[in-house]
């Protein structure tokens, strides 16, 4: 429980209330491969953008399962809207890693928008009072949206080796390429970022691992506050919760089309009536409660240790990353069920249902919540061999 748990439960309220006209934007992100501005003034007016930002600076500080039960929602009625929500959400929380004078300059406004390049594909290169700031970032969900940047980038060590660093840049600083032309996700507005000699003051560039494991030795929230999360567990439940919501919406969409629906070239002229639709939507409909019920497991493991301002083991951590990824298998194994029953007619633009199938199969593509990758590294913790990964 926190002192903001009226507010933060406005929030799921308004988004709730907001669900219809987060759902009737769908095809226009997808048409402009960005969302529709009406939408981030929505989730900003709902105080969605307050969720991570630490309660000195006006935010909400909500702990890690409220902001899902939120981000669930948002992917629930769309799936681009979702999607940009998590990243700008789960990223907004790390400025939190940074020194204070950093915190001061994102969080002035009491709400952020952050987005995320965490392949150091940038370089960085030391200059009076911090670095200048040169490369490009592939895949940047949200970037035309977001306010801030959080950036990898290697930095050269005296005896040449390079040592990765996250930096935080304004957008403003950035040039955005319209570059986002996909097949699912289409209304992301994931497009490449580049930085061209961006000067960055030193307070606002920290190690990567630091950053990725929540361990930044300048953060100043440390101890049991119910807030200090590892960054990778945090930003896989965070995920979870997208993909999760997307199949929600998904199971909706498909029994919202139901009625009246046969099987064309049978004598099933209800296809409710059917057996095997029975059957299909038990599944799906038990694959995504299946999903929901293990992502409960490690929300409380992250709060159990953030509350007792402990870190998770890595075997802990590497639960997390495995866990996350077979709960969005499942999700995606229950919309892909429902797609298998939604006949011919469901391939057409104007049926809601393929942009969620397309978006969520599409989605379940990114390198770090990827099936197999993650079983990997969680099987390797269960067999006592090191996970071989630093996003931990």
């Amino acid at each position: 429980m926190t002192t903001n748990d009226g507010a933060i439960a406005a929030v799921l309220d308004e988004v709730k209330a907001q669900a219809g006209r987060f759902r009737e934007s769908g095809p226009k992100a997808e048409e402009r491969r960005w969302i529709p501005d009406e939408n981030i003034e929505l989730l900003e007016k709902a105080g969605v953008f307050r969720l991570n930002v630490p309660s000195r600076f006006g935010g909400l500080e909500a702990p890690v399962a409220d902001q899902v039960r939120i981000l669930s929602e948002i992917a629930r009625a769309d799936t681009a809207t979702g999607w940009v929500a998590m990243i700008w959400v789960s990223s907004s929380w790390v400025p939190s890693l940074f020194p204070d004078e950093a915190q001061k300059e994102v969080y002035a406004d009491g709400a952020v928008r952050v987005s995320t390049g965490f392949t150091p594909s940038g370089a960085l290169t030391a200059v009076d009072g911090g670095y200048s700031l040169s490369g490009s970032w592939k895949w940047i969900s949200g970037s035309r949206g977001a306010g801030w940047a959080l950036l990898a980038a290697l930095l050269t060590a005296p005896d040449g080796t390079p040592v990765p660093y996250a930096a935080l840049v304004p957008f403003a600083e950035l040039e955005i390429a319209d570059d986002w032309h996909a097949s699912a996700a289409a209304g992301t507005g994931s497009s490449t970022v580049t930085a061209n000699g961006v000067k960055v003051p030193a307070h606002r560039v920290v190690l990567l691992p630091e950053v990725l494991a929540g361990t930044t030795g300048d953060r100043s929230n440390t101890g049991a506050t119910g807030r200090n999360y590892p960054f990778i567990p945090f930003f896989m439940a965070q995920g979870a919760a997208a993909y999760l919501g997307i199949a929600r919406g998904a199971f909706d969409l498909f029994l919202e089309r139901l009625p009246g629906r046969g099987i064309t070239y049978t004598s099933w002229t209800d296809q409710s009536q059917s057996p095997l639709t029975q059957i299909q939507v038990a599944t799906a409909a038990n694959k995504i409660a299946a999903a929901e019920a293990l992502q409960e497991t490690w929300l409380r493991s992250l709060q159990e240790h953030a509350d007792a301002g402990t870190l998770p083991s890595v075997a802990e951590r590497a639960a997390v990353r495995g866990q996350a990824a077979y709960a969005i298998q499942l999700a995606k194994e229950a919309v892909d069920e429902l797609f298998e029953a939604s006949g011919a007619s469901v391939i057409l633009r104007d049926v809601p249902f393929q942009r969620f199938h397309r978006d969520l199969r599409g989605l379940s593509l990114h390198a770090l919540f990827a099936f197999h990758t993650n079983q990997e590294v969680h099987g390797r913790a269960l067999l006592g061999l090191a996970p071989d990964t630093p996003f931990l």
